[in-house]
């Protein structure tokens, strides 16, 4: 699985409750993230590269840790790569219209752009009425560590104030990062609101699908391995928080990731989704 950095640890601890016989390959892009302001050609270009060097890796299945990742290029990919990706989207989807009727959702620019969760939710439940929001500052806030204080309750609330008159009974976190918030989010919602975490959906997800193609691992072995492009120690420390142990992490290298031969490396981009406005 992969995701900018420590956000798809949230969606990590999901799958191994899940499947714990399964072992496990993260790679944080801490390098270049965050995803959230990139262009869609930006985003399929890095995932292309994640995905490839992962296939090298002997992997039996993908998952995008990544919101923006999968609002942007889950479909694309799917048509270039030999083995099942996983996205977030259509699972917290899912999950959401048996909750709710008014959703809320927060997510990076680049996924609310792409109007991912409003296709989803509407071809779901067609009478949903969907709120987004774009929350630019919130992954750079847990990807610093700060997590608590004056400054992130005032970004939280000002970040979730188009929210106060849509009164969303639902809230998606629709960034992986997002969850590490919930704390102080929860603060400036009614306390009626239901908040989905994706991270549980797609881990039902690659549950049944690996069952459904036997995938599954019948023997036990549950380790995990970390790579990230950018600095491994300040991602280890700030794993640490969250796994509750200090993980080895190793370096991947961006210039490695680029120099990968990748596949369909010529086909066209599909046009640029358009805008689906929040109602």
């Amino acid at each position: 699985m992969f995701d900018s950095g420590v956000g798809g640890l949230t969606v990590l601890q999901a799958l191994q409750r899940l499947l714990p016989q399964e072992a496990f390959l993260y790679f944080g892009d801490t390098a270049r993230l965050p995803y959230g302001t990139r262009r869609r050609s930006e985003i399929l270009q890095y995932v292309r590269e994640i995905l490839t060097w992962m296939y090298g890796r002997g992997i039996k299945m993908a998952v995008m840790a990544c919101n923006t990742s999968s609002a942007l290029a889950l479909s694309q990919v799917r048509r270039e790569f030999p083995f099942p990706i996983l996205g977030l989207i259509l699972p917290a989807a899912r999950m959401a219209v048996t909750l709710g009727e008014r959703i809320g959702v927060i997510a990076t620019p680049a996924t609310v752009k792409s109007g991912a969760y409003g296709r989803a939710l509407r071809e779901l439940s067609p009478t949903v009425a969907i709120a987004q929001v774009a929350c630019p500052e919130f992954v750079p806030l847990v990807e610093s560590n700060c997590l608590e204080g004056d400054r992130v309750h005032r970004i939280v609330q000002q970040t979730l104030a188009p929210l106060a008159d849509f009164a969303p009974d639902t809230l998606i976190y629709g960034c992986t990062h997002y969850p590490h918030l919930r704390h102080v989010i929860e603060q400036y919602l009614p306390p009626t609101v239901h908040h989905l975490d994706p991270a549980h959906a797609v881990a039902r997800a690659a549950l049944h699908k690996l069952e459904a193609m036997n995938l599954a691992t019948p023997c036990p072995q549950g380790q995990v391995q970390f790579y990230v492009s950018g600095k491994p120690e300040h991602f280890a420390h700030l794993a640490s928080q969250w796994l509750g142990y200090l993980p080895t992490v190793e370096h991947l290298p961006l210039s490695l990731l680029t120099q990968l031969p990748l596949p369909l490396e010529k086909t066209a981009l599909e046009p640029e989704i358009s805008v689906v406005a929040a109602s």
